[in-house]
């Protein structure tokens, strides 16, 4: 009975599962950056039958060797190779690759964050509406199952009226030098907790404040003039619904695992999700929802190519999207909160509103 219910809700969760019917052949693909995040792309990408033609300042001819893709030798020319362009490249260069391929006529997948600040995610998405493209940021969490599954029983009104969400996300700190610039990358709470600001905004709706508190530790490994590579912040959200949502983050020594973990409650119920625990979320949705930075090998589907698939599909009209370009704005406008918080130690007060001044009553 435990495994019928287990493959059910992954047929659930993923109606397409047992065959790619959706076929992009015809679909070209430029993809800028051959780092670690392109490990997940590249094969949601094929997988849809794309061709893919990648540019980046390295690594772009072993990628193309990997996987069978074309190489461009300039940005230019990876613009009049393909119909969409996929960023895969560090924050700082989100802002201008996503108005280049804008102004190109190209619609875009960025990787989150959509840019270093909301200034820089409110530009790219001026240049998107002025050259009438598609942007989809990739919050790839919204495509996990335990997270699809928390959402769906929201929207049903399992949970009744939700009080208290709690967000976890740890492990090993990133290997590369620019992650700890908060200039650069925006920290911890820009780069890694963004998925988890925008998990509360998904799932509890819109919010009213932000607080936030940082600590940094220089280990002793750590030369006396890099960034601390041990950091961890907690930030709270206030809800216009009422609820609360408490987040954590934490970039840890190289030994320490990765781990997620959430718990939502309302007034008339809760779920709970460890990936660290052989735990399902309740015993209606027995799932098998293991995160890591590389999706789990017993998922049937990876979320990077669910993610993806959502997106083409959205890009020919057949379906909306699950994460929207207003989303990738949000999510920034929330972390620029929390950075200002941890830099004034006050309560920063946050609406829609406060990100699109324009739009003020």
């Amino acid at each position: 009975m435990k495994a019928e219910i287990h493959q059910q809700h992954k047929t659930q969760f993923f109606p397409e599962l047992h065959s790619l019917r959706i076929r992009m052949t015809q679909l070209r693909v430029g993809l800028v950056g051959a780092g670690g995040i392109t490990r997940v792309h590249v094969p949601a990408w094929l997988a849809l039958g794309a061709h893919i033609t990648v540019y980046s300042v390295e690594g772009a001819e072993e990628l193309a060797r990997r996987h069978g893709l074309s190489v461009a030798d300039s940005m230019e020319e990876l613009l009049a190779s393909c119909d969409i362009v996929d960023i895969c490249t560090p924050t700082t260069t989100h802002r201008d690759l996503a108005v280049a391929a804008a102004q190109a006529g190209k619609d875009v997948v960025c990787e989150k964050p959509l840019g270093r600040s909301v200034a820089e995610g409110l530009e790219i998405k001026e240049a998107v509406s002025r050259a009438g493209t598609q942007l989809y940021p990739g919050h790839v969490v919204r495509y996990f199952p335990a997270y699809m599954a928390a959402k769906e029983a929201i929207d049903q009104g399992r949970l009744g009226a939700l009080a208290v969400l709690r967000f976890y996300r740890g492990g090993a700190g990133p290997k590369s030098d620019w992650f700890y610039d908060e200039s650069v990358s925006g920290g911890i709470i820009a780069d890694q907790m963004i998925h988890d600001l925008d998990q509360a905004r998904w799932l509890a709706g819109e919010v009213t404040s932000v607080y936030a508190v940082q600590n940094a530790v220089r280990s002793p490994e750590t030369p006396a003039e890099a960034h601390p590579r041990r950091v961890s912040a907690h930030v709270t959200l206030t809800h216009k619904s009422g609820a609360i949502s408490h987040i954590q983050g934490v970039w840890g020594p190289p030994t320490m695992p990765f781990r997620t973990s959430f718990h939502v409650a309302g007034d008339a119920g809760a779920l709970s999700h460890d990936s660290g625990a052989d735990a399902s979320l309740d015993k209606d949705l027995v799932l098998d929802a293991t995160e890591s930075y590389l999706p789990p090998p017993d998922l049937l589907e990876s979320p990077f190519l669910t993610e993806i698939r959502d997106f083409a599909n959205a890009r020919l009209g057949r379906s909306e999207s699950r994460v929207t370009l207003e989303d990738g704005v949000m999510a920034v406008g929330l972390a620029d909160a929390a950075l200002e918080s941890v830099a004034t130690g006050m309560v920063v007060p946050f609406s829609e509103a406060s990100i699109h001044p324009a739009e003020r009553v």
